[in-house]
């Protein structure tokens, strides 16, 4: 018998919240894809040094982190890893606010309008 050898991506602490988990499988199916997942990371930028990214892909890269939220499969790269442990993606839909949120509790300091942080 031959046994094979799967290597299993790493996971990641990212949470999905389920309301954000639905939304983000509404959004798949308007897409009419069942090849992309949700990607999350961190880069460069913003006022207070870096900012979120939230986008669908369908790569897989060396390092991804892999985590499986009801079907819903949240990717984060190894070098974003670190800056989102434990961290939760959730969606608001509010009069007050629309669209998805990160409560990130790495973030020392974050911008006014929230979409950075250091």
């Amino acid at each position: 018998m031959t046994v094979q050898n799967e290597t299993k991506a790493p996971e990641h602490g990212v949470l999905l919240t389920d309301v954000a988990a639905s939304k983000v499988k509404s959004l798949l199916e308007q897409e009419g894809r069942d090849d992309l997942r949700l990607r999350v990371g961190v880069q460069p930028g913003g006022c207070s040094g870096l900012i979120y990214q939230l986008y669908f892909d369908e790569r897989s890269l060396d390092g991804d982190a892999v985590r499986d939220f009801e079907g819903v499969e949240v990717v984060v790269d190894r070098m974003s890893a670190p800056y989102l442990d434990g961290a939760t993606i959730d969606f608001a839909d509010t009069i007050e606010k629309q669209g998805f949120t990160i409560d990130n509790p790495n973030a020392g300091s974050s911008c006014a309008c929230g979409d950075s942080f250091s």
